[in-house]
């Protein structure tokens, strides 16, 4: 198998960008790169998420439980795992990197829950992706972390700028606080790599955030 890195952040945090460079660096590198953008919208495969996100199975996060929302997520994955980017993973010589994965359910889904079943839900994720469904799990989590208030503002201001609707996640501010305590939670449970994308309450540059993203790579 090749290596597979999975970055993930709450919306606005730069996820896109970041995957781009870190493809762009390990080309330059000489290494065959594969990139994966999840939900994958465009294909059949995430017709679920689109109607849970398009708010038509309730206007809030909460209409759809945690476990129901994450069936959707894990469906979009394992399908298009299945009919296109399988041959990638099982090449060793391929990079495989993932805007958002699994661990986005760690972060959303888990915010749903009280903290009290947090550790529950994890345990069942992880079994349920990768041992029941049998995806593969990244060998490398990098996490955007970006507090909600600049999140939500980077997004309102992207909506405003291109037309993006902004689903059900985007307009619940209460949701995104939530998930930002999940992720911190979830960054130590599972040990992923911590990005902050922040100082104080400015952004950091592109180039600043990808600099420590290649330390962590190098480590």
């Amino acid at each position: 198998m090749g290596k597979f890195i999975a970055i993930d952040g709450l919306d606005g945090s730069g996820k896109g960008t970041q995957s781009e460079k870190l493809v762009e660096y390990l080309e330059k590198m000489g290494k065959r790169v594969r990139v994966l953008s999840f939900p994958m919208y465009e294909n059949e495969s995430s017709a679920f998420v689109k109607m849970y996100l398009d708010g038509k199975l309730g206007d809030k996060p909460s209409d759809t439980n945690a476990y129901s929302a994450s069936m959707f997520f894990a469906c979009d994955r394992y399908i298009s795992y299945i009919q296109d980017w399988k041959k990638d993973i099982l090449d060793p010589d391929t990079y495989v990197v993932a805007n958002r994965y699994t661990t986005a359910n760690a972060v959303h889904q888990l915010s749903k829950l009280p903290k009290e079943e947090w550790e529950g839900f994890l345990e069942w994720l992880w079994d349920f992706e990768f041992s029941k469904l049998g995806l593969p799990k990244p060998d490398l989590v990098l996490y955007l972390e970006l507090p909600p208030h600049l999140s939500l503002s980077l997004v309102k201001s992207r909506s405003s700028e291109t037309g993006q609707k902004m689903d059900i996640h985007e307009k619940d501010t209460e949701y995104m606080k939530r998930c930002y305590e999940s992720a911190l939670y979830s960054c130590q449970r599972l040990g992923w790599n911590r990005v902050k994308c922040y100082d104080g309450d400015k952004i950091r540059t592109r180039e600043d955030i990808f600099s420590e993203i290649c330390s962590i790579i190098g480590e």
